[in-house]
């Protein structure tokens, strides 16, 4: 399993050009692909700021039904315990979505270079 970051998601539906090779690779090669919850209210604020086009719901649904994607069912409780440790970053998005994969030293799928550099099973 892997756990995809907001954008990875996003650019599934919209925009696959954006994944490097290796995220492709990494994307075929795990039979199952999982999300934070909190990607799915990230994916809203950027569709309710008309940065995206697409509500998070049909962005969602239309990867669950083309890849064996899934919200990771993780307790709240566990995620925000392992995020108080996460102390390299002040956005609570990139936070608790990297504290979703922390939990179970789980990798992570994304470009963003602070979380690569911070959370060392980050790839991209």
């Amino acid at each position: 399993m892997i756990y995809l970051d907001t954008n990875v998601v996003l650019w599934l539906v919209g925009a696959p050009e954006q994944l490097s090779t290796g995220a492709k690779e990494a994307i075929n090669r795990h039979d199952l692909l999982l999300y934070s919850p909190l990607v799915e209210l990230e994916i809203e604020y950027l569709y309710e700021t008309g940065r995206v086009q697409r509500p998070a719901v049909e962005v969602l649904e239309h990867l669950r039904s083309a890849l064996n994607l899934k919200a990771c069912e993780r307790t709240f409780a566990t995620v925000i315990a392992k995020a108080r440790e996460l102390k390299w970053t002040r956005d609570p998005f990139d936070r608790i979505i990297a504290a979703q994969a922390a939990v179970g030293s789980d990798q992570l799928l994304t470009r963003d270079k602070i979380i690569r550099a911070n959370y060392s099973y980050a790839v991209w």
